[in-house]
C-alpha cells in the first residue's frame, strides 16, 4: 500500500522509502565492534558539543573543530566537493581560503564568489541530519524550516535541524511559531549564511520534492547557492520518521563515508522585479540574456500557477526562479524532479505506520 503514495507516477520514482543496506555477512562482528566502540564517544562529543562548548566564547574555528570532531567520529573523512565553473584543481585552494578568510589576491577573492558567503542563501537538499551537520560545519549559517502553505520561514538552531531530520513532515508552522521572511532574517544576521531547505522534509536521495515558496521572500540582490549534498554509502539517508537506530547503526557500523557535495552557480530572485525592471547583475558576470528578459515582460504579472500545496499564487516569473533552482538540485544531485510533496509523504508514514504494526 505505500507504493501507492510514494511511488511517483511520471518518473516512476519512490524517494520516501528507506535505503536498504548491504548485508554484513562474515564482517558482522567487525560492525558490530565498530558500533559498540563509537557509540559512546558520539555521544560524548555530541553532548558536549550542544550542552557545554556551543556556549562558550571558542569561536567560529573553534566550534567548526567540535563539528568535524563530532563527524569524524563515524568515519566521514571523505568530502568529494565540486562547484560548478570551478576546475577540480582549484577546489582545495578555494576551501582553504573560505574557512581561513586569508584571501588576498584578486583570483582568490573571483574563486570565493562560488562559495556561499556571509549575507547570501544555501538552498539545500535535505535527506539526512548530516546534511546539517556538514553545512554548519563549513558555513556557520542561520538555520530555517520552511513550510509548503507559506512563504515564510521559521528559524531553528542546528540542534533543532537536526532533529527535524527525524520527524514527521508538516504542511503548516505549529501554533505560535515566530515566522519571518528571509529578507528580514538576512538583514538581522549581515554576518552569517542562511540554510533554506525548500522540500520541507527529507527524502532518500532519489528524487527533489516540490519547493516552498520560501526561496521568494529572498532579496533580488542576494546570491542564493543550491547545494546537493549525496552520501556513499547511502543508507544514512533518514525518509521514514523515527527512524534513530537503523540512522545510528548504518552510521557507526560502516568503516567510513563519503558526502559528495555540489555546488551549482548562483541564482537570483528576480521573480519580484521581473515584471517592473530589468534583472540584477551578478558580480560573477552571471546576466540575463535579452531572451530571458524579454520572455519574463511578456509574461503577465497578474498570470499565476498555484502548487498542490501551496496556499500563495505564484506568479510565473516565481515559479521560473523556483523551478531553475530545483533544475539545478537535480542536476547536481543526478536525479529527477518529483511531484509528490509533503501531503503524499504524510499519507506514505501512514500506511508504513500501519504496515509495520500489523
Amino acid at each position: 500500500m505505500e507504493q501507492a503514495y510514494s511511488l511517483d507516477q511520471g518518473s516512476g520514482i519512490a524517494p520516501f522509502f528507506p535505503i536498504p543496506t548491504k548485508p554484513s555477512g562474515l564482517y558482522l562482528p567487525f560492525h558490530i565492534f565498530l558500533f559498540l566502540f563509537r557509540i559512546p564517544i558520539l555521544l560524548t562529543v555530541t553532548l558536549s558539543y550542544f550542552i557545554v562548548l556551543q556556549w562558550l566564547p571558542i569561536g567560529s574555528l573553534g566550534k567548526k573543530a567540535s563539528l568535524w570532531l563530532i563527524l569524524g567520529t563515524p568515519g566521514i573523512w571523505w568530502i568529494d566537493l565540486q562547484i560548478d565553473g570551478v576546475k577540480r584543481g582549484s577546489v582545495i585552494s578555494i576551501v582553504v581560503v573560505n574557512v581561513s578568510n586569508l584571501s588576498s589576491s584578486s583570483l582568490a577573492k573571483y574563486h570565493q564568489t562560488r562559495l556561499p558567503q556571509p549575507g547570501t542563501i544555501i538552498a539545500s537538499s535535505l535527506t539526512s541530519p548530516i546534511d546539517a551537520l556538514y553545512l554548519a560545519a563549513i558555513f556557520d549559517p542561520i538555520f530555517t524550516a520552511s513550510y509548503p502553505s507559506t512563504r515564510l520561514v521559521h528559524q531553528i538552531s542546528l540542534f533543532q535541524a537536526l532533529l527535524r531530520a527525524f520527524a514527521e513532515p508538516q504542511l503548516e508552522p505549529p501554533t505560535n511559531t515566530n515566522l519571518c521572511n528571509l529578507e528580514t532574517l538576512i538583514r538581522k544576521h549581515p554576518h552569517r549564511a542562511v540554510v533554506v531547505f525548500p522540500e520541507c522534509t527529507t527524502t532518500n536521495g532519489r528524487g527533489i520534492l516540490p519547493f516552498s515558496p520560501s526561496l521568494l521572500t529572498s532579496p533580488p540582490r542576494t546570491k542564493i547557492f543550491p547545494i546537493s549534498l549525496r552520501y556513499s554509502p547511502a543508507d544514512i539517508t533518514t525518509p521514514v520518521p523515527g527512524s534513530y537506530v537503523t540512522f545510528l547503526w548504518n552510521l557507526l557500523s560502516q568503516p567510513t563515508h563519503c558526502i559528495r557535495v555540489r555546488i551549482a552557480e548562483v541564482v537570483y530572485n528576480n521573480g519580484q522585479t521581473a515584471a517592473s525592471g530589468p534583472r540584477p547583475n551578478s558580480p560573477n558576470g552571471y546576466n540575463s540574456n535579452f531572451l530571458d528578459t524579454l520572455q519574463d515582460d511578456i509574461s503577465s504579472s497578474s498570470e499565476t500557477l498555484l502548487g498542490s500545496e501551496e496556499g500563495d499564487g505564484i506568479t510565473l516569473s516565481e515559479r521560473r526562479v523556483l523551478d531553475k533552482i530545483a533544475e539545478a538540485l537535480a542536476r547536481l544531485g543526478r536525479v529527477k524532479r518529483v511531484g509528490l510533496g509533503v501531503k503524499e509523504k504524510l499519507d506514505f508514514v501512514r500506511a508504513w505506520s500501519r504496515q509495520r504494526r500489523r
